[in-house]
């Protein structure tokens, strides 16, 4: 048996970042490199790509590509394979919103657009579909660490006004648990796949609705903290532990499980 600590290393792991480029996908990125591993970042912006793959380093390499375009997501994998032989670990980091599969307030559901409803859904699900058809033949080929999708806090309780977003992360979870089970049986255990619900974190796409310009907090960031047993917002470096334990020998017999790291936001009745 490997020591403890020596089973959260990742020495020697090639790991696929994508939305590598965004807020929390760059520190995630970052948080694998620090464990050992060898990262790519991969993003729309190739420019941006660059510059994030240059903060962390030898160990990070730029792959510009689309989650929605699958000669890219293959072109992709092709510059990894010629570079490191192998990919071990695939963090389905892209997603985001849009403001028209989201309700005004006051707004009402029938007046939502159906086609931002589709382009959110299509980002976030099939953004991590296509990624999963593509690297996962490469990592069932030895004991990797697997797939991480990254959730939400919309997809386990119902949140006001965040429609096409909540539906295509309850959908994350819901593929979350079948491949676990598909890939567990199909490769004997090799292939894991797990998902990380982050709570509320502040990022470009959320602060004008959680904070107002001076920095204090807005009427629905109020609510949020006040559900929030622990009293704040986290901050973007609290998701590498878990994130490195999904990734790591450490959490060899986990598949299927959707982690919470929200400061108890999901165990709140607000009662």
């Amino acid at each position: 048996m490997n020591a403890p600590l020596s089973q959260f290393d990742l020495s020697g792991k090639v790991a696929v970042v994508t939305g590598g480029t965004g807020a929390l996908g760059s520190v995630i990125a970052r948080g694998l490199a620090e464990a050992g591993a060898s990262v790519a970042i991969m993003g729309r912006n190739a420019d941006r790509a660059e510059e994030v793959s240059r903060t962390i380093g030898a160990a990070a390499m730029a792959v510009p590509a689309d989650v929605l375009a699958e000669e890219q997501l293959q072109a992709a994998r092709d510059r990894i394979l010629e570079r490191h032989g192998r990919i071990d670990i695939l963090v389905n980091a892209a997603g985001g919103n849009q403001p028209g599969a989201t309700l005004a307030p006051g707004g009402s559901f029938f007046e939502l657009d159906p086609e931002a409803m589709r382009q959110v859904v299509d980002l976030n699900y099939m953004g991590t579909v296509l990624p999963i058809r593509v690297f996962g033949p490469e990592l069932a080929r030895g004991n990797a660490g697997g797939i991480i999708n990254i959730s939400s806090m919309a997809a386990i309780r119902s949140i006001t006004r965040v429609v096409g977003y909540s539906a295509a992360k309850a959908a994350i979870d819901n593929l979350t648990r079948w491949l676990a089970m598909e890939f567990g049986r199909q490769y004997e255990g090799s292939l894991r796949v797990n998902a990380i619900a982050p709570g509320f974190f502040v990022g470009e796409q959320n602060r004008r609705l959680l904070l107002e310009e001076d920095g204090s907090l807005t009427e629905r960031g109020r609510t949020i903290i006040a559900h929030t047993p622990m009293g704040r917002f986290g901050e973007a470096e609290e998701l590498i532990g878990t994130l490195i334990w999904l990734a790591s020998d450490a959490s060899r017999f986990v598949t299927g499980v959707v982690v919470p790291v929200d400061g108890g936001f999901s165990v709140t009745s607000g009662v």
